[in-house]
């Protein structure tokens, strides 16, 4: 497996391709527990050794499977976790960085996922009510006491990763990243590059429309959160499918599937953008694997993007709540 390294000031080395977790617990309709751990063993097998969860998924169910399947093989896995996307008494989504609850937050975690240390610890989502040097300082200190060894931000905006940085060096910048969702080219990319950070790009699928496996709403179970997200909504999953007409037509020239194809361009993104698909499935998984020895040309793959304007994809990525939480 192809190796690359994140962050300058406090490099990190990960697999190219990395193993997202979250829907190993219900988000996309029920998985099988079983299933998931086995998958998740085998990616290590087979040299997907960067391992993304969050407490936040499943309300840290998440995190449990994670620990058992890796529980005999814990040194061989960069192990990822995020904190501070919470959810109030009442359900209500909200977020939390405030110095005490980090710490509180990276013990949980800890716990959960039956490890002494994590590799790379996230704020998940950005406190507006809290400076983000506090959060940061309260990090630092988990990674004095040896808890903690590389500290990431999950969709913060420019000027909180320059806050950041400039608080305590961090090794990655996890956003989400596909041939769909670019904004990050404007600006993130640019500063994370300036600053000597890590990229590491969440649902490189568009969550399932750039595989080409989802046709309608027919193909998603009832209780699939994508039924509540705007680019699956009325009449915004035929016109984003339209889209992929370039995607499928690059894929059927190398024999290649549209999944891909469409994991491939995040990866031609450059060498210090790392990628998390997530799966439930082996087969899906070595489909994954796959993209890193794809014969496609740079130049083509270039083509493939300029030839797909995620300007003309109608809906946003998440529901206007969740969108609110997202960049500051």
């Amino acid at each position: 497996m192809q190796q690359r390294k994140l962050g300058k000031s406090d490099p990190l080395t990960v697999s190219a391709i990395g193993l997202g977790c979250m829907g190993m617990t219900p988000i996309y309709g029920p998985p099988d527990p079983e299933d998931c751990q086995q998958t998740l063993r085998r990616a290590i097998e087979l040299g997907v050794t960067f391992v993304d969860t969050s407490d936040a998924y499943g309300a840290g169910k998440n995190e449990e499977l994670v620990g058992r399947a890796i529980k005999s093989i814990r040194d061989k896995v960069t192990l990822a976790t995020k904190f501070g996307n919470i959810r109030l008494a009442d359900g209500t989504p909200s977020v939390n960085g405030r110095p005490e609850y980090v710490l509180e937050a990276c013990d949980a975690s800890l716990k959960r996922l039956g490890v002494d240390v994590i590799d790379l610890f996230y704020v998940h989502r950005i406190d507006p009510d809290v400076p983000i040097e506090d959060t940061i300082g309260a990090m630092a200190k988990l990674k004095q006491q040896g808890k903690i060894r590389h500290l990431g931000l999950s969709e913060a905006g420019t000027q909180t990763i320059r806050r950041a940085h400039a608080a305590h060096p961090i090794t990655a910048l996890q956003t989400e990243y596909s041939l769909f969702t670019r904004e990050v080219e404007a600006e993130i990319l640019p500063t994370c590059r300036e600053l000597g950070i890590g990229f590491v790009g969440y649902c490189p699928f568009g969550r399932g429309i750039l595989t080409g496996t989802i046709k309608s709403l027919d193909s998603l179970s009832e209780n699939d959160r994508r039924r509540a997200m705007p680019r699956y909504q009325d009449g915004n999953l035929s016109h984003n499918l339209a889209l992929m007409a370039p995607l499928e037509r690059l894929a059927g020239e190398h024999g290649l599937t549209a999944a891909q194809v469409a994991l491939a361009w995040v990866l031609s993104r450059g060498k210090d953008v790392v990628s998390i698909p997530g799966t439930t499935k082996i087969s899906h998984l070595a489909e994954n694997i796959r993209a890193l020895s794809a014969s496609i040309g740079q130049d083509a793959l270039d083509g493939l993007g300029a030839a797909i304007s995620a300007a003309d994809v109608v809906g946003t990525r998440y529901p206007a709540g969740q969108m609110a939480r997202v960049g500051i």
